[in-house]
């Protein structure tokens, strides 16, 4: 049996990692997009290092664009297999690939736009989408879900158990069970661990014990605030920023997990009487939609959401809360001047409304960009985490006059030490971990800490590299 590692490599997005049996079956572990401007990357979502007509199936950890966002490219280029995932993964991408679609086409629409009228180009050399929303349409088709903790078969070799992963709704960890030349190994995915103790999701839960296991390790190498820290710290930015500064708080948040906890969060505040009566903006037709999908999955709830839902029975609203899907209503919310807190995708500032948020409202001393996750480091989000002092939006230099707010405890991965604790009953039987998810860094002080912590071998594998399992 080999691993082929086919994206996520020493690099945090793209997330795809291919599985071949001796028998010849072959199944992908995840397919996700790239999201970022690295030149060493700029072809990967078009290209594949393996045949997708040849491949059996797809097993998904969650919905997460960067987990999924190849899959209509990756039907339209010829695989005709299942995707296998959780309900509300499927509920989830139903929304997200579609809206991943249409991104597509417009981006290519915009370029095409930019194409010196009088230069005549070959048809092949037009600016063409990744995929469209027919690819989008027809990848969905081959969906099929399943519940946690249970067993299910994908081959006559093969069965496969999600467990909760708590890192977004639907989310799960892969564990393959494998009959192979007449023994049976175990090989574990950890897709995205998600963080104990978080609003709205149930804590992670532990995995079956593997003989190799790929393991995410985005914070491998730092620590996350704590929860009570994190609100008080939250509350302090809103007052200063709305009340003090009679400013807007500007938060690039993911439209699925991210945005929905900041309102929870919001909500709760409003509950006990702290939130200041300033209003709050979901900027987003996708998040909106995603929180309609989150009501329809109370199974991925935890305790203290279900036990607040006794006093409140709509988590997700509150009387200063508005959500904005037209273009003309997110048009009037970057020319007011009114003091508030604006929700907007993308997470990481690179595409969506939130850039024209920025655009609008960066160089204001009143206001304040709270970044509330790891943003890749060319992006908008990951250069003002790097204290960027001009940011380029909209082929315009804007000077970075607002004040910039870092918040990594709202992340939906788990810290370093998060992670070692849920690894820990991997410890005595696993022969080897495989580090993806993560930038170089990050993984080599995350694989020094766990060998350290008494891990067998531990590997930081490179794009395109392949592995023998013996």
């Amino acid at each position: 049996m080999q691993i082929k590692f086919c994206g996520a490599a020493r690099t945090v997005t793209g997330s795809a990692h291919l599985i071949t049996l001796d028998s010849g079956v072959r199944i992908l572990l995840d397919c996700g997009l790239y999201q970022g401007r690295a030149k060493a990357m700029q072809d990967f979502n078009e290209n594949w290092l393996f045949e997708p007509t040849e491949l059996d199936c797809v097993v998904l950890s969650h919905a997460h664009i960067d987990h999924t966002g190849r899959l209509p490219r990756l039907v339209r280029d010829g695989f005709a297999g299942p995707v296998h995932c959780t309900h509300a993964t499927r509920s989830l991408c139903s929304i997200m690939l579609l809206d991943s679609a249409k991104i597509q086409e417009r981006d290519a629409a915009y370029m095409l736009k930019q194409i010196d009228r009088g230069h005549s180009m070959d048809e092949e050399d037009l600016p063409q989408p990744l995929y469209t929303i027919e690819d989008a349409e027809a990848a969905m088709r081959q969906f099929v879900s399943y519940g946690y903790d249970r067993w299910f078969k994908i081959h006559n070799q093969v069965e496969v158990l999600f467990r909760d992963a708590g890192h977004i709704l639907g989310s799960a960890s892969v564990t393959l069970k494998i009959r192979e030349n007449g023994r049976v190994i175990l090989l574990g995915f950890t897709g995205d661990i998600g963080r104990p103790g978080r609003p709205i999701l149930r804590d992670p839960q532990p995995m079956p014990e593997v003989d190799y296991l790929i393991c995410e390790s985005t914070y491998g190498d730092r620590d996350h605030e704590s929860g009570p820290a994190e609100t008080d710290h939250f509350l302090r930015i809103i007052e200063h920023t709305c009340v003090e500064k009679r400013g807007k708080l500007i938060i690039p948040a993911f439209s699925v997990g991210r945005t929905q906890e900041l309102v929870y969060i919001l909500d709760r505040l409003v509950t006990v009487g702290k939130l200041p009566p300033v209003p709050v903006y979901v900027d987003s037709p996708l998040a909106v939609n995603a929180t309609t999908i989150f009501g329809a999955h109370p199974e991925c709830f935890d305790d203290q959401l279900n036990e607040y839902l006794l006093i409140d029975d709509n988590p997700f609203g509150f009387n200063d809360l508005h959500y904005i899907r037209s273009i003309e209503e997110s048009k009037r919310l970057n020319a007011s001047e009114e003091p508030c807190i604006i929700i907007s995708a993308s997470g990481m500032a690179n595409a969506g409304r939130i850039q024209h948020h920025l655009f609008n409202g960066i160089d204001n001393p009143k206001n304040t960009v709270l970044i509330v996750g790891y943003c890749t480091p060319e992006t908008p989000g990951g250069l003002l985490r790097d204290g960027a002092k001009v940011l380029r939006l909209f082929g315009e230099w804007k000077p970075v006059r607002a004040e910039v707010e870092i918040m990594d405890s709202f992340s939906a991965h788990a810290d370093r030490w998060e992670m070692v604790r849920f690894l820990e009953n991997q410890r005595e039987q696993a022969q080897q971990l495989f580090l993806v998810h993560g930038v170089e860094e990050a993984q080599e002080s995350f694989r020094g800490l766990l060998l350290q912590q008494g891990f067998r071998a531990v590997a930081v594998p490179r794009l395109g590299e392949t592995f023998t399992l013996s």
